[in-house]
This record gives structure tokens, C-alpha cells and sequence, in this order.
């Protein structure tokens, strides 16, 4: 009948933006799915990392299934989200980024097939952050959601920029047409 459940058990309707940021969450994961298996065919090291960030998305759905304006203490306590994994994803792009030449000019999405996924993982991310975002605002999920989101695109580019490196692909630049 067009409506569906929270994890606090409150129904809404299916086109409410808790489903479309779960939607979009949901989303992002299969693009990172896809991106560790190109990325898993070229032999990449960071493939068990995209696996770690595909199972804390499923702690950022728990997450925003569970509206603050309907949750018990027993629900938020089970599906709070902390810091910790802001915090790694940090590292991880701070690692990436001291292995990768200075950016001098804006790139497309380019580098190889592993590199164009981590690409397209990353504007599936920031559609969802886009989506959690006014949930945040509006105080029914964890701030730190949207945050882990934001650094979350953040290191897929970096990633998308280090596969490229490391297969010895060339990224494609912005190149402005003549008039």
C-alpha cells in the first residue's frame, strides 16, 4: 500500500527521504561492490578495505532506519554510529594521498576500469550524503552519519586516483572546448 517500516516498527511512506538516503546507502555499497571485484581482477591491496566500508554502511542504514524522533534508548544504543570509523577513513586517505602526484587540474572520471568505478562509487556517495543530510538537520540520524559519508567520497577519489597509478593508467583532464 505503498508504505513500509522502520526499525523502531513506525510506518511512513515509501517515498519518504529516510528510504530514499537508505535507498541511495544501499545503492552506494553495490557500486563499491563493484568497484572491489574490478579492483580484486587487478590485484589491488585496499580491496579489504572497500569490503570494511561496504559493512559499516550497513551501520549507517541501521542507522537512519532508525528515526531519532521514534527511537527508544534500546534502539539508538544498538544503532549508534561513532566517530572510529570517520576517523580511519582519515588514515586511509592520508595514506593514499602521501603515495599520489600533486593534482594541478581538474580530472574525469578515467584511470582504467578500477579507477572509473571507484569514480562512480564516489558520486553514488555523495547523492547519498546529498539524501542524509536534511536528516541530520532535521535531528532524526547521527551527525556523524553524514561526516563518515563525506570523508567516505573523499576517499574513494583519492582511491579512484591510486588505482589508476598503480595499473599505469592515464586519467583523463578537464580540457575547456574552444568557444
Amino acid at each position: 500500500k505503498g508504505f513500509s517500516s522502520t526499525f523502531t516498527g513506525e510506518r511512513r511512506p515509501k517515498g519518504d527521504r529516510i528510504f530514499e538516503a537508505l535507498g541511495a546507502t544501499d545503492e552506494l555499497s553495490s557500486a563499491i561492490g563493484l568497484a572491489g571485484e574490478f579492483s580484486s581482477e587487478k590485484g589491488h591491496t585496499f580491496v579489504d578495505q572497500l569490503h570494511k566500508v561496504q559493512c559499516m554502511l550497513q551501520d549507517v542504514g541501521s542507522n537512519l532506519a532508525t528515526p531519532l524522533s521514534s527511537a527508544r534508548e534500546a534502539h539508538r544504543k544498538r544503532t549508534s554510529f561513532s566517530e572510529k570509523p570517520i576517523l580511519e577513513l582519515e588514515q586511509w586517505i592520508d595514506s593514499y594521498s602521501e603515495q599520489l602526484p600533486p593534482l594541478r587540474t581538474f580530472i574525469l572520471p578515467s584511470g582504467g576500469r578500477s579507477s572509473a568505478v571507484l569514480h562512480f562509487s564516489r558520486a553514488v556517495c555523495r547523492r547519498a550524503e546529498r539524501c542524509v543530510v536534511p536528516l541530520v538537520q532535521a535531528g532524526e540520524a547521527d551527525p556523524n552519519v553524514a561526516k563518515y559519508l563525506n570523508r567516505l567520497s573523499d576517499y574513494l577519489f583519492v582511491l579512484a586516483r591510486y588505482a589508476a597509478m598503480k595499473e599505469g593508467k592515464e586519467e583523463k583532464i578537464y580540457i575547456k572546448p574552444e568557444p
